[in-house]
């Protein structure tokens, strides 16, 4: 790339440029699923909301791939590109909380960690995901789900305005009543509108909780008693149900160390000394393994896992929706379960009923309202010399649940090759969608996700 036409790019910035040869270059380059070693041509190091404006209109008038980067988990590597211009938010991680109005505002490149420690401050706390070092950004774009879903819907369901870049450099605010057709098309329909570089949420007076994993043998009466008991479960508990295999973790016996097990991840946050009362039911579907479940911070829950599945990892992951848990589906993940190939890997059914489905279908770009459990196969492993072996096992794992299943599916959990189903993921929503992608990114500058084209 003709370094003076950079030189002027850099003029305009507060942030920072890195380029191949630099000495930080290979480092910041780094994404979190290390399947994808990109090379960039550029990585914008953005400082503020004018840096992110001359990086798009860079971009756009070079004819250069960009690739948007927030917390740069995104399984497809999204987040980077080769030979384009990665646009990184990272140093953009400002946070104001408005304990009054019960609100706060976080800037693009906040991970869930960081708005859930500032928010923890005031007792309060926003529906996110289950991992801290998940990125705001990409995870409320596609929707957003985890512990507190059922209670408070999610997370693109709690916000209430957005900053955002569109593809020609222009910075809009929008909120259900200023830019609405843009407001409704980010929440549900991921990066394809522009770069968000604020985002304001709803806070709900939730502070402790009462949680945590309990462990079983992999057994199909403990899956049939969980399908049954979250249907009419109270909608303060989340209660995730996984296929795992055992960690060597201090409160699991030595002996189911390395093998498959099924187990629930709870998070009561109705009154905590009700917690035990609630969770009591759940101890009596089978053999407990094991358990943590304690009172605890909220972002603790959310940090629980984050040693066992560090920046690096191989990833690769493919889900879909279920309106039901049929029989059959169960033995379909009771066939396949027992060959989870690692301790990082786990099968997880997040319950989408409660809060969530009280939300018209048509409300927001997110399509998939009578769902009632978002199902990802999250292949995680360490050696890249595994990665045909192990992405095989998630591809059949996922064949052998499609019957059971709703043709679309959760835009987030989805692999980079499943460009095909964009159009169903977003169900009677997919001409909307089209239409504000036409007017707000007519060249598709915005491309580098789970595309939404501009011609249909």
């Amino acid at each position: 790339m003709n370094e003076d036409t950079v030189q002027r790019l850099r003029e305009t910035l507060r942030g920072e440029i890195v380029q191949p040869g630099d000495a930080t270059y290979d480092e910041t380059r780094k994404v979190y699923n290390g399947m994808h070693d990109r090379r960039p041509a550029l990585i914008v190091l953005a400082a503020g909301v004018a840096d992110v404006m001359a990086a798009v209109k860079f971009a756009q008038e070079g004819g250069l791939v960009l690739a948007v980067r927030g917390g740069g988990h995104s399984a497809p590597g999204f987040g980077t590109c080769d030979g384009g211009l990665v646009l990184d938010l990272q140093r953009m991680r400002g946070i104001r909380v408005d304990p009054e109005e019960r609100t706060v505002r976080a800037e693009g490149g906040c991970t869930l960690g960081d708005v859930n420690h500032a928010t923890y401050a005031f007792g309060l706390a926003t529906p996110f995901g289950i991992a801290s070092t998940t990125g705001i950004a990409g995870l409320t774009l596609g929707g957003g789900m985890g512990y507190l879903t059922r209670r408070c819907g999610l997370s693109c369901d709690n916000l209430l305005s957005a900053d955002v870049v569109t593809a020609d450099g222009t910075f809009v605010t929008c909120t259900a009543e200023r830019e609405a057709d843009l407001f409704w098309a980010l929440r549900g329909g991921g990066g394809n509108f522009g770069v968000v570089t604020s985002f304001e949420f709803r806070l709900h007076p939730i502070a402790d909780i009462f949680g945590g994993p309990i462990f079983f043998p992999l057994d199909g009466d403990v899956v049939s008693a969980y399908r049954d008991f979250i249907v009419d479960a109270p909608e303060e508990l989340g209660a995730l149900f996984a296929f795992t295999m055992a960690a060597p973790l201090p409160f699991l016996p030595e002996k189911w160390h390395g093998k498959p097990v099924t187990a629930v991840i709870t998070c009561w946050s109705g009154a905590v000394e009700e917690g035990e009362r609630v969770l009591a039911p759940i101890r009596t579907w089978g053999e407990v393994i094991g358990a943590y479940v304690d009172r605890m911070p909220n972002p603790v829950l959310n940090s629980l896992f984050d040693a066992l599945l560090p920046p690096g990892l191989q990833h690769y992951w493919k889900g879909n929706f279920a309106r039901d848990l049929p029989d059959d589906a169960i033995k379909a993940h009771l066939e396949h379960a027992p060959g989870v190939p690692c301790i990082e890997t786990g099968t997880f059914l997040y319950p989408m009923n409660g809060a969530c489905r009280r939300v018209p279908s048509d409300a927001t770009a997110y399509a998939y309202r009578e769902a009632l459990f978002a199902t990802v196969i999250g292949g995680a492993w360490r050696n890249p010399a595994d990665n045909e072996e192990n992405m095989r096992w998630v591809r059949e794992y996922y064949e052998a649940l499609r019957p059971y299943s709703d043709e679309g599916g959760y835009v987030n959990f989805m692999a980079s090759e499943d460009e095909d189903r964009v159009r169903i993921n977003y169900g009677q929503n997919y001409d909307r969608v089209v239409e504000i992608k036409k007017r707000y990114d007519p060249t598709n500058l915005f491309r580098l996700n789970h595309n939404i084209k501009p011609i249909p």
